[in-house]
């Protein structure tokens, strides 16, 4: 369904035409700087899609960190495709392809002036923010003309995300004219767009005038030798733009060398990403010879490129001149030992760069012990990734002895190499005089007991590590038995991820010995570790006399009624643990009943719960400790078949409770009659403000009932509904509720049975809700005439025409 955009009156618009089948990105009105737009994996050739997936891997196995702004103004998210999944709108922000947690909104909008991200025509007047989910292929040719020509003329626009249309070569050429007079624009996205050589040709001519873009994204198109050329000579004239990401096309080693001729003169780019691009060694190697006196260019990302150890060789000779590059990406190449050897003799010189990262090659123990002779005498470099490289204990002993003498790394990464017990023996060395290491990774390799055992017991000399990762690995029972030692002396770790060993409850008690004299570890993750109800009591005797733990994780394991007692007891006296993660155990109504009780007396601030067997008794029994608990915020009790009678009990207590504010009953058998009972409840509650009821069997009596509530309510600003039972009559309730509602933010409808009928009453209420910042409708059976009134809703503010 083709459109154009006609910029109308002053007003902020924020229209998203990125047509990415799995997540929409919603940017915050506050602080475009902190969120960075995420890799599209859509609908992109095969080949192209096992390369993004190589590109898009993280760095360490770290999740990143959520955007933290709360969007803003009015979002409409139109989801008509019956291919797409109902995403909660509480998971729609990614990273790295890990979905993460989506801000949660405290207050409502001010008067903030703004020129936001995405695709939009906006002014400096916050009025409403307008986002459209386009279907595939929306925005092509003819669509950008009739863009381009708003773009002439606009004045304020800052932030274009067109990703993941069918531009093509005409419609970037309609969009570089605009460029050539537009004076505000800084950012394009134009990913996956099917833009060839013509259409780099095109922007290249822009940027030759355009004095303000300063980032240009053309990841992910047909780009080959001819537009990188054209590219590079804007690049010689253009003074204003610093990042440039041309990864995911086919410039190879011709376009490499293209670029290279620009970098030479160019004094601005300071971000080029030329990952997958086929430039080989060759390219690799003139792009060194750019380097060589180049003084802008700060980060170089060369991934899944074929370079070779001569191509390192010749990034290598450029290190050793160039004075500003400070990050360097060379995974997934095939760099081996030779390479290593050359990188390591330019660290020995080179004072500015601090990040490198060679996960994915073959550098192998010979490339290993070279780098560790670099790190002897280095003191920039801070972060070095060689995850997957073929590193096994000579490698690691290598790299021991540099880390005794090295005063600047802080992260070294040895993820999924084969290091096992006598490379952890020796790296243990280097841990028991570096003072500056504050992060290990060792997460699967071949460490078992005896390595265990010696990095633990380095670990209570060292003074400065805080994170060890040792997930994943062959560590048993026996070798937590060391903790105990360990623990007594340590006075700086703070977190231990022990998460997917087999530590079962010999280690968990062992683990418990040692929590009762450390004191400053303060989160530990048991994830999946076939620990039962001996170890979970015996966990719970350390709490009760731990001081500093606050984050303990025990998901997935076997822990049943009787462990959950003992954590409860413990719980009753322990004053510092804030989470507690119980997520897929064997916890039954009894076992929660008798838990529950630590909520009396416990400060604990979240509970998760989700994939037990807690049932309507178990909720019952929480209920009644949640009326006088005045500490939990967060409680996830999704899939724990809990039916009405439970809903009943937590209604009455979300009636007097003055602190929770997350409560998350996803998968359970709850009907009109729960919902029924939460809408009574919502209708005296002063601080609930997510509340999610999917996949249940609410039906439109139910959403009737919270419509009610709703009209009442003053702090809900989240209500996830989406696959239920709702139909037009629920929908045209809830309608009704907006009408009057102030502080919803988030109504998710993904998933149930309205139509065209029931869009035509929202379409009616969103005119004058004015808070409501998404609305998700997605596999719904609201057809074109729903649609188009959706679109219109704010047709004061945005002409929308149909072609």
């Amino acid at each position: 369904m083709p459109y154009c955009i006609k910029h109308f009156l002053g007003v902020v618009l924020d229209i998203i035409l990125s047509t990415t089948a799995e997540h929409v990105h919603v940017d915050s009105l506050m602080a475009t700087s902190s969120m960075t737009p995420t890799d599209s994996q859509a609908d992109t050739p095969t080949n192209a899609q096992t390369k993004a997936a190589l590109i898009n891997a993280p760095t360490t196995n770290r999740p990143a960190n959520p955007p933290t702004n709360p969007p803003i103004g009015f979002i409409i998210l139109l989801f008509f495709s019956s291919t797409d999944d109902p995403t909660d709108s509480q998971t729609m922000f990614t990273t790295d392809n890990k979905v993460a947690e989506a801000p949660q909104v405290t207050s409502a909008p001010t008067g903030l002036l703004t020129t936001d991200t995405h695709m939009g025509i906006v002014t400096t007047t916050l009025l409403h923010k307008l986002s459209f989910k386009m279907p595939p292929g929306s925005v092509g040719g003819k669509e950008l003309r009739t863009i381009a020509e708003t773009l002439k003329t606009n004045s304020t626009l800052t932030t274009m995300n067109l990703d993941n249309n069918e531009i093509g070569d005409n419609g970037t050429q309609a969009l570089s004219e605009a460029l050539k007079t537009n004076s505000t624009l800084t950012t394009l996205d134009l990913r996956l767009n099917s833009i060839g050589d013509n259409g780099a040709h095109a922007l290249s001519e822009a940027l030759k005038t355009n004095s303000t873009l300063t980032t240009l994204n053309l990841a992910s198109n047909l780009i080959r030798e001819n537009g990188a050329q054209a590219l590079s000579d804007a690049l010689k004239t253009n003074s204003t733009l610093t990042t440039l990401d041309l990864r995911l096309n086919s410039i190879g080693e011709n376009g490499a060398h293209a670029l290279s001729e620009a970098l030479k003169s160019n004094s601005n780019l300071a971000t080029l990403n030329l990952a997958s691009n086929s430039t080989g060694d060759s390219g690799a190697q003139a792009l060194s010879e750019a380097l060589k006196t180049n003084s802008a260019l700060t980060t170089l990302d060369l991934r899944v490129n074929s370079i070779g150890d001569n191509g390192a060789q010749a990034l290598s000779d450029a290190l050793k001149t160039n004075s500003t590059l400070t990050t360097l990406d060379l995974r997934l190449n095939f760099i081996g030992e030779n390479g290593a050897h050359a990188l390591s003799e330019a660290l020995k010189s080179n004072s500015n760069l601090a990040t490198l990262n060679l996960a994915s090659n073959s550098t192998g123990d010979s490339g290993a012990q070279a780098l560790s002779e670099a790190l002897k005498t280095n003191s920039a470099l801070t972060t070095l990734d060689l995850r997957v490289n073929s590193i096994g204990d000579n490698g690691a002993q290598a790299l021991s002895e540099g880390l005794q003498t090295n005063s600047t790394l802080t992260t070294l990464d040895l993820a999924v190499n084969s290091i096992g017990d006598n490379g952890a023996q020796l790296l243990c060395k280097a841990l028991k005089t570096n003072s500056v290491l504050t992060t290990l990774y060792l997460d699967q390799n071949k460490i078992g007991f005896e390595g265990t055992l010696v990095l633990i017991l380095a670990c209570k000399i060292n003074s400065t590590a805080i994170t060890l990762n040792l997930n994943n690995n062959l560590i048993k029972d026996k070798t937590v038995l060391v903790l105990f030692e360990a623990f007594q002396r340590n006075s700086t770790l703070t977190t231990l991820d022990l998460r997917l060993n087999s530590i079962g409850d010999n280690g968990a008690q062992a683990l418990s010995e040692a929590l009762k004299v450390n004191s400053t570890l303060t989160t530990l993750n048991l994830g999946s570790n076939e620990i039962g109800d001996n170890g979970a009591q015996a966990l719970s005797e350390a709490l009760k006399i731990n001081s500093t733990l606050t984050t303990l994780e025990l998901w997935s394991n076997k822990i049943r009624d009787n462990g959950a007692q003992a954590l409860s007891e413990a719980l009753q006296t322990n004053s510092t643990l804030t989470t507690l993660n119980l997520d897929h155990n064997e916890i039954g109504g009894n076992g929660f009943q008798v838990l529950s009780e630590a909520f009396k007396t416990n400060s604990l601030t979240t509970l998760e719960l989700w994939g037990n067997k807690i049932g309507d008794n178990g909720a019952q029994a929480l209920s009644e400790q949640l009326k006088s608990n005045s500490t939990l915020t967060t409680l996830d009790l999704w899939n724990n078949l809990i039916g009405d009678r439970g809903v009943l009990a937590l209604s009455e207590a979300l009636k007097t409770n003055l602190s929770l504010i997350t409560l998350d009953l996803r998968l359970n058998s709850i009907s009109d009659n729960g919902a029924h009972a939460l809408a009574g409840a919502l209708k005296t509650n002063s601080t609930l403000t997510t509340l999610n009821l999917a996949d249940n069997k609410i039906g439109d009596d139910g959403a009737q009932a919270l419509s009610v509530a709703l009209k009442i309510n003053l702090v809900l600003s989240s209500l996830h509904l989406y696959h239920n039972s709702i139909r037009d009559n629920g929908a045209q309730a809830l309608a009704e509720a907006l009408r009057t509602n102030s502080t919803l933010y988030t109504l998710n409808l993904a998933g149930n049975s309205i139509g065209d009928n029931g869009a035509q009453v929202l379409s009616e209420a969103l005119k004058t809700n004015f808070t409501l910042a998404t609305l998700q409708l997605q596999n719904n059976l609201i057809g074109d005439i729903g649609a188009q009134l959706l679109e219109q809703v704010s047709e004061a503010m945005i002409r929308i025409i149909e072609y």
